[in-house]
């Protein structure tokens, strides 16, 4: 069959998407229709709270909540919310919380909270001309935002400074407005859109006036203006130690051994790109669980912390570790720009509720919490890679996808997981027991 464009797709009601969608893309319509509606809310009023939050909405696509316990934390104990599909990462991070719980926890640091954005604009004239300008119309660039920031400013934050940045070397005739700015409890992206947005509004149409340009040079043409998710100045430290003698947890490994064994691992990330991703893919494993639990914006929090493990020509590990004396430490420091209050925070009631379970914290105590998380989630990987391997206690909590995959009943599930508690899991492995506990079970029937 083929199929047409769609016309105003948008302006159909959720019962007509939903007719289309099943009449040009399900082998089966009625059985898809049934699976999109099975995941509804009962209550229609929070199904359409849900509908709002994006366009086109057809259903919800569920993915597990779950709580790691006992972190301790600045003295303060959590139970840190997570949303994540992967199997073993909330277990996890709950080993790595009560590894430290007995070991003075996690100590953390907010560094800086600077966030910026940049109006990109072209300018085709005299450098030194448009320096001169610019001095001149950053008072009034900063007064045009004064209706933006009023809010802001009265919670301690707003705009920080603007700067003219000459990008000409990279670009031809390329500049930018730099602009710096605190947005406290939010995540601020909507605020400082804004700011940037009638700075270009400004700066343009000032320029028509400014005496020293010539009629071409007040031509300053603005490509866009918007803010950047690359927050190094929006930096908070995460660290753990303990005495060497405490590293005691591995009994085929003596705790000085454990202490160069996990250093070398961390200092391998450090200097080798290949290994780097997927050990900071782990520390993301925690970050963005705990990113998505509180509404935050985890695709920005990706594309930013990633961004800053390159930022010196390399891709490195975002986590360190050092051995000095009889004292081993591990740490992360982690740019993240996060939000308590504005988009999902007051919307999403599990995203409320995760507030509240982490005692509704502001923004610089989230920062805290997140990095704590992904930090907690490296360690437990690297421990699980120096001593028994990686897949031991990952493919252990995998075992009830691949049972669920074979529709093993509840029967089945206890004979499987009893057996591999003495055998290495694999997919064939759980086929293969599957499968002759099936044939025993059809023998002893008959």
């Amino acid at each position: 069959m083929t199929i047409k464009p769609v016309e105003k797709f948008s302006k159909l009601t959720k019962d007509e998407k939903i007719a289309w969608l099943a009449k040009h893309y399900f082998k089966n319509s009625e059985q898809g229709i049934q699976l999109l509606q099975t995941y509804w809310h009962s209550d229609a009023k929070l199904q359409n709270l849900h509908d709002e939050f994006i366009e086109n909405t057809m259903t919800n696509f569920y993915m597990p909540y779950g709580i790691a316990p006992n972190f301790l934390i600045n003295d303060q104990l959590y139970a840190i919310p997570m949303v994540i599909e992967e199997s073993s990462v909330v277990a996890a991070a709950a080993r790595s919380a009560k590894f430290w719980l007995t070991r003075g926890g996690f100590k953390t640091k907010v560094l800086s909270k600077v966030k910026n954005g940049q109006v990109h604009f072209i300018y085709r004239g005299d450098v030194a001309k448009l320096h001169q300008y610019f001095e001149t119309v950053k008072p009034k660039l900063i007064a045009d935002v004064e209706s933006i920031t009023l809010k802001m400013k009265k919670r301690g934050g707003g705009v920080l400074d603007v700067t003219l940045v000459d990008k000409t070397s990279d670009l031809a005739n390329y500049f930018q407005l730099s602009a710096t700015f605190d947005t406290r409890d939010a995540m601020g992206a909507n605020f400082i859109n804004s700011c940037l947005e009638q700075f270009a509004k400004t700066f343009r149409e000032s320029a028509q006036t400014f005496d020293l340009f010539t009629v071409e040079e007040r031509d300053v043409q603005i490509v866009m203006s918007i803010l950047s998710n690359y927050v190094p100045d929006c930096l908070v430290r995460a660290e753990v130690s303990c005495l060497i003698s405490e590293l005691n947890e591995d009994a085929t490994l003596a705790p000085e051994d454990y202490a160069q064994k996990f250093l070398q691992a961390v200092k391998i990330a450090e200097i080798e790109p290949y290994r780097a991703v997927t050990h900071n893919k782990g520390v993301m494993n925690g970050v963005d669980a705990v990113v998505l639990a509180t509404g935050n914006d985890f695709r920005a929090i990706e594309a930013g912390v990633h961004a800053f493990a390159a930022r010196e020509g390399r891709y490195k590990s975002l986590t360190h570790a050092e051995v000095e004396g009889n004292n081993f430490r591990f740490w992360i420091e982690i740019p993240l720009s996060l939000g308590t209050v504005g988009g999902l925070t007051q919307l999403h009631p599990l995203v409320k509720m995760s507030h509240e379970i982490l005692d509704n914290p502001n923004a610089e105590q989230l920062m805290t919490l997140v990095a704590v998380a992904g930090l907690a989630q490296n360690f437990a990987a690297i421990n699980a890679l120096i001593t028994s391997g990686i897949q031991k206690g990952h493919m252990k909590m995998h075992l009830l996808n691949m049972l669920n995959q074979f529709n093993a009943n509840e029967a089945e599930k206890v004979q499987i997981i009893e057996y591999f508690k003495h055998h290495i899991v694999s997919f064939s492995a759980v086929e293969t027991q599957l499968i002759q506990i099936r044939e025993a079970n059809i023998l002893n029937i008959n």
